[in-house]
């Protein structure tokens, strides 16, 4: 048993202090009054204010959201296809090239994922005429590519200890597939779907780098537009924005934790 000496004690501090007291920090000086960031000016709300009318920004974060959310519908999709093949169907031919493509992503740097699929626009641009040029689809195409892998390893993960007898007794019973697939499959490996479909919604909406290979005008991201903004300087609107997105968060998180507590209470009595 370890034991939960001061030390400890201190390092956990030290480690959960050093990644939520600049985020605190970002939180309070939002409410500044004052342009210069750093400097207490007051209590205003005025930044929250000019947020709602910034276009460009509302825009970026919409962009965001619309790719985050498509990427991650498709890559689950993708992605579970994938790991049913691997798992229920243990050979074939071309296994393990299907398997180091799909988990090639996982190990490669994005730089060299960002510049691949550009060269392939390119390539399909002159060959075909397809994309006709850099925007949200490509973005959207890329970042399912670098998704799938993600939501492949968490479904891999569940169908790996998937009890077949539930299927094999709902087949002799007269099911069909696909009755089995969407009634008993599905709803068993609903969790992983969902923690696969957050990573991948997680992992789209903080990409700059791919993301930044095939962006076109009218396509800008949150995370471009704060990465850029980080070079002239950080605007306290960016401060706002960010308070509120850590807001949305945190209620989740809180009522998922509410969720989780209530499951648990109502199986212990």
């Amino acid at each position: 048993m370890i034991r939960f000496s001061k030390f400890n004690f201190g390092t956990l501090i030290f480690g959960y202090g050093f990644l939520y007291v600049p985020i605190l920090y970002l939180m309070v000086y939002s409410f500044n009054d004052s342009r210069i960031i750093g400097v207490w000016a007051g209590f205003s709300l005025r930044w929250y204010a000019k947020l709602v009318e910034d276009d460009v920004m509302i825009s970026a974060v919409l962009n965001s959201f619309e790719i985050a959310a498509i990427t991650a519908t498709v890559a689950v999709a993708l992605g579970t296809m994938a790991a049913l093949i691997m798992v229920r169907f243990k050979r074939f031919c071309g296994r393990t090239l299907f398997s180091g493509l799909v988990s090639a992503p996982l190990v490669m740097p994005e730089v060299i994922t960002g510049l691949a699929i550009l060269l392939m626009f390119v390539t399909l641009e002159r060959a075909i005429g397809w994309p006709s040029e850099r925007g949200m689809l490509t973005i959207t195409i890329a970042h399912i590519t670098l998704t799938m892998a993600y939501v492949y390893l968490v479904v891999q993960a569940r169908l790996a200890d998937f009890d077949m007898s539930l299927e094999e007794a709902a087949m002799d019973l007269g099911a069909r597939p696909s009755t089995v697939f969407f009634k008993i499959t599905l709803p068993i490996i609903s969790p992983s779907l969902l923690s696969g479909w957050l990573l991948a919604f997680a992992l789209s909406l903080d990409d700059v780098v791919v993301a930044s290979f095939l962006a076109g005008p009218g396509s800008t991201t949150l995370p471009i537009l704060v990465f850029s903004s980080v070079r002239t300087g950080v605007t306290p609107e960016l401060n706002a924005l960010a308070t509120i997105i850590v807001g949305i968060v945190s209620i989740g998180i809180l009522i998922s934790g509410l969720l989780m507590y209530r499951r648990a209470s109502k199986k212990i009595y």
